[in-house]
């Protein structure tokens, strides 16, 4: 017979091994997006020229629809925007449920591109900057590669040396600090965002978020190392078995558990504003012409491919 002793220790090693599996909580495919997530008919919180519309709307103008294994979600592309209008229609989707400690999956066919785009898949808090934010995919005027990014309130920051295949670009995720940057690690993968992305076939996206840790994993979709638990959704995910993350944001000088709180999932695609539209964005790296404001008025064919095709996305707690 074993001693007590030695039965809590092979526990704890039972625990341990199984510390990184997880049960999935949520499942979002098809029409699961439209009883799932709340469209936000809400002005930009990042100042862009965009018209949020609400789900009735996004349906009526085709701005949304799902079918039983696909989500669309887009951008107007028929209409010039009058200068006195908020901005082109577009649509930004909120998840219902909050998530803490969990994984999401995102499986994403195409996202949006062109010249004075901003999609961005995240998750944040109801209190920002106070509960955090999470930026998972994102970025501007088909600019690649993909950058993630951590938001929080102060004495939040990053330290260098982290194993993580991204290259950090700002270590301070203090808003306060340094015009609202973040602390961003860049994707070394191009088709990890925009048009790279789109013309793979898209790819996978994961979070996974601990009280003290933070990873993000990209796969492109033809990736012979996509694991078999994300390339195909079951009723688990074990994250010890996906490898060095893209992105890695630890606890050594930033208390996560403090940081970040229960967190919403959010979906959208505005244009110009706060990052999109700063010149050094918009025409120096993303060599688009003229104003942001100007040509997301009056292009509106440009915006043929500023669209979200979603397969799916799961969440694991």
């Amino acid at each position: 017979m074993r001693s007590t002793a030695a039965l809590f220790a092979i526990s704890a090693l039972v625990s341990s091994a199984l510390g990184a599996t997880y049960n999935l909580k949520d499942k979002f495919v098809g029409q699961d997006f439209l009883s799932g997530f709340s469209h936000q008919a809400i002005p930009d919180p990042t100042h862009g020229r965009v018209n949020y519309v609400d789900q009735q709307t996004a349906l009526a103008q085709n701005l949304s629809f799902a079918t039983d294994d696909t989500f669309i979600m887009r951008a107007d592309s028929f209409n010039t925007v009058d200068p006195s209008a908020p901005g082109r229609n577009s649509v930004r989707i909120q998840s219902n449920n909050q998530y803490t400690t969990h994984v999401s999956v995102y499986d994403i066919r195409h996202m949006p591109q062109g010249c004075g785009t901003w999609p961005a898949a995240w998750e944040v808090g109801q209190n920002w900057p106070a509960q955090g934010e999470v930026d998972i995919l994102e970025g501007t005027n088909d600019i690649e590669p993909n950058q993630s990014t951590l938001h929080t309130s102060a004495n939040c920051a990053q330290p260098d040396g982290r194993t993580m295949n991204g290259n950090s670009v700002s270590n301070n995720c203090d808003v306060a600090a340094n015009g609202n940057t973040g602390c961003g690690v860049q994707s070394t993968v191009p088709n990890s965002y925009g048009k790279s992305f789109n013309a793979a076939g898209g790819g996978f996206y994961a979070m996974e978020r601990t009280t003290t840790f933070i990873k993000v994993w990209f796969w492109s979709r033809n990736d012979p190392t996509v694991p078999a638990d994300v390339k195909t959704a079951g009723q688990t995910v074990n994250t010890d078995a996906w490898g060095t993350p893209t992105a890695l944001f630890v606890n050594d000088q930033c208390d996560i558990n403090a940081h970040f709180g229960p967190h919403n999932i959010i979906i959208n695609l505005t244009f110009c504003g706060d990052w999109a539209g700063l010149p050094q964005f918009f025409n120096d790296q993303g060599g688009c012409p003229g104003t942001c404001n100007d040509f997301v008025d009056n292009n509106p064919s440009a915006f043929d491919d500023a669209f979200w095709d979603i397969a799916g996305i799961h969440v694991y707690e």
